[in-house]
């Protein structure tokens, strides 16, 4: 048996090389080129990307060779059941025809989730379905009215996580050679003959065209090969499924495929937070942020190799599954994980941990906003400068705030504060004088005193200094009630006959009452 998978692998490497070649000369002579998309793509030139073609060539012609050889020589039968192959190998075909049509002509994100739906329900009814999750249900089987739609669901997952890492030259290759390999290991493992004829195949065709779509490449894998290869991967995963261990089946698979998986999460993720839909494309994908922190398209591939290999490497630990194995391989995928997303810098997990943070200081919050509610409802019944006063200072001293100055208007009258510090009597401030705190980094915000009655009673500035510490204020409660409540009460005290006569011929007044 070694020597039949050795042998397919090097056949199908060779074919796939030849094949490749003669796609990209017969695609660039036809002019079946694809050009950059400004600001989404990061190649410069016009390339073919019919590379899946080159692959799927490859891996079919192979296995027509096998089974020739097999009629000749039956023995190169023995475990492997070829009803099984073409079980697979049928919805392969119909996901690689879209793969084409997408390609040539464009398919929509519709269009794209129904085939595939329809390919990964040939593969359940070909017997290759998610039997059980045993971390939620235990080892009970699933029926079929829940295997199917599980069944879909990790298909179209897989299936359109390798096509999206397909944004660098070699990566979605790269990434999807070590989760073959690990298939490949797996099946040996567990006597799975079919599955290691097939990964085998498939590694081959995929190392052959790497050659050709390595940085600086010269095809594309295009949709036919992004997708016909998550495809595959998700049926030997599935057919592993019937052979291997409940665990194994399930978590080997998952952790093999952290690249793909982990940058579908976030890209999901992201454009869900940001509003945006779930199938927009963007650059900021992990290989986009990778480029944007100054590493070269080479560099990019290479890390991310490392980091397929890391994931690979993790996979295998749990063919021999035990609790510190399984703890082990959780604390350092989570890490990393953890790490990487830190590191990348992406905006929407910043304002997460920014909601967070207000969630842990929600009781700050809760008291700030209070003191502004409690200001407005006693703002209603002040008829005094000094009870105006005493709310205000009441209403920021204890918050985020750390001035204010009231500017007042009042029929003709203009009352302000003057440049001399001493003489400045509508303003407060933690600090020992107003002016110190314009020497500081700061912030103001100008609220117009307007009542009821629609007329201007003068503004209200607020200041607040620069700082790590977020504003533990509803800066709602300041924009809405509070600036009417403010100028109604400055209404009533300052259209007082006696008040407005002392405040426009003595600014002492104020001082003694502001």
């Amino acid at each position: 048996m070694t020597l039949l998978f050795f042998g397919l692998f090097a056949f199908s490497l060779l074919v796939s090389f030849i094949a490749t070649r003669m796609v990209r000369d017969s695609a660039t002579r036809r002019g079946l080129v694809y050009s950059p998309t400004e600001g989404r793509h990061v190649h410069q030139n016009a390339l073919p990307r019919l590379g899946g073609v080159a692959i799927f060539l490859a891996f079919s012609f192979t296995l027509v060779v096998w089974l020739g050889l097999s009629v000749l020589f039956p023995r190169l039968r023995e475990g492997l059941a070829p009803a099984t192959l073409f079980r697979i190998y049928l919805p392969a075909c119909v996901i690689f025809g879209l793969g084409i049509y997408d390609d040539l002509r464009g398919a929509s994100a519709y269009i794209k989730f129904i085939v595939q739906a329809l390919a990964a329900t040939m593969l359940f009814a070909g017997g290759m379905r998610v039997l059980d999750i045993p971390l939620i249900f235990g080892s009970h089987s699933l029926p079929w009215f829940a295997g199917l739609p599980l069944t879909i669901l990790w298909v179209v997952a897989v299936t359109n996580a390798f096509n999206l890492i397909d944004g660098l030259d070699g990566l979605a290759a790269g990434s999807a050679l070590f989760s073959t390999m690990v298939f490949f290991i797996v099946s040996l493992v567990v006597h799975s003959s079919i599955g290691a004829l097939m990964s085998v195949t498939l590694a081959g065709a995929i190392l052959g065209f790497l050659r050709f779509n390595f940085n600086p490449a010269t095809i594309f894998l295009g949709d036919s090969g992004s997708l016909f290869i998550g495809f595959m991967l998700s049926a030997l995963a599935l057919a592993g499924a019937q052979k291997a261990p409940t665990f194994v089946a399930v978590a080997i698979p998952v952790v093999s495929f952290g690249l793909p998986i982990l940058e579908t999460s976030l890209s999901i993720v992201r454009r869900l937070i940001s509003g945006r839909p779930v199938f927009t494309a963007d650059r900021e994908h992990i290989h986009h942020k990778l480029l944007a922190l100054g590493f070269s398209h080479r560099q990019v591939v290479i890390v991310l190799y490392a980091v397929s290999a890391l994931f690979a490497m993790l996979s295998l630990f749990l063919l021999w599954p035990t609790g510190s194995t399984l703890g082990l391989v959780l604390a350092v995928v989570g890490t990393g994980v953890w790490l990487g997303v830190q590191h990348l810098n992406y905006l929407e997990f910043g304002e997460l941990r920014r909601v967070a943070q207000r969630t842990i200081d929600q009781r700050h919050i809760v008291i700030n906003n209070l003191s502004v509610r409690r200001a407005i409802e006693e703002l209603k019944l002040a008829n005094e400068l000094s009870q105006i006063r005493r709310v205000l200072v009441a209403a920021f001293e204890n918050n985020d705030f750390d001035a204010f100055e009231l500017v007042l208007k009042a029929g003709n009258g203009d009352y302000t504060s003057s440049s001399n510090d001493q003489a400045r009597p509508l303003h407060w401030s933690k600090f020992p004088h107003m002016a110190a705190i314009s020497t500081q980094p700061s912030w103001k915000l100008t609220l117009d005193l307007v009542n009821t009655s629609n007329q201007r009673r003068g503004s209200l500035v607020v200041y607040r200094m620069y700082g790590p510490r977020d504003l533990q204020l509803d800066v709602n409660l300041l924009t809405s009630e509070f600036p009417t409540a403010l100028a109604n009460a400055l209404d009533r005290v300052m259209n007082t006959p006696a008040v407005f006569a002392a405040a426009r011929q003595d600014s002492s007044y104020l001082a003694a009452n502001l």
